[in-house]
């Protein structure tokens, strides 16, 4: 079983700012990367490096050495007919297209669980499962 995890997650775990939340996003991710169950996107790579820099006050050499490694992880590459199914999903369930785009990666991706707290928990888009873990 596969799990597509948000950049939030990624965020969480690094973030002093909050340590209940450090906790279980480092405790989730830490179960799913032994279990090899995590799989991200291009676009989870991108705003990781956008909000450590803004949010965490990461340097940019901090948080490139943070994609570095995230980039190992199982990845999907969003690709032109990705961001249409995205356009398409925004218009039909009136997602943004940010998190659109972060549902089809994981369909993509063959994922049955979608790990954020961006969408409703317990929401289903095809085979996957939205949950948050931080409920």
């Amino acid at each position: 079983m596969s799990t597509f995890v948000d950049s939030n997650i990624f965020i969480y775990a690094d973030d002093d700012g909050d340590a209940k939340k450090q906790r279980v996003a480092a405790f989730t991710l830490d179960g799913l990367i032994q279990r090899s169950e995590v799989v991200i996107s291009t676009q989870v790579l991108q705003e990781y490096f956008s909000s450590a820099i803004r949010k965490l006050r990461f340097s940019a050499e901090k948080a490139r050495e943070r994609v570095v490694v995230m980039s190992m992880l199982p990845m999907v590459q969003v690709d032109p007919e990705m961001v249409l199914a995205a356009i398409d999903l925004h218009r039909l369930r009136k997602l943004s297209m940010w998190d659109a785009l972060i549902v089809r990666a994981a369909i993509a991706g063959g994922c049955t669980r979608l790990l954020t707290e961006d969408l409703n928990h317990g929401e289903s888009f095809d085979s996957v499962k939205v949950e948050n873990p931080f409920r």
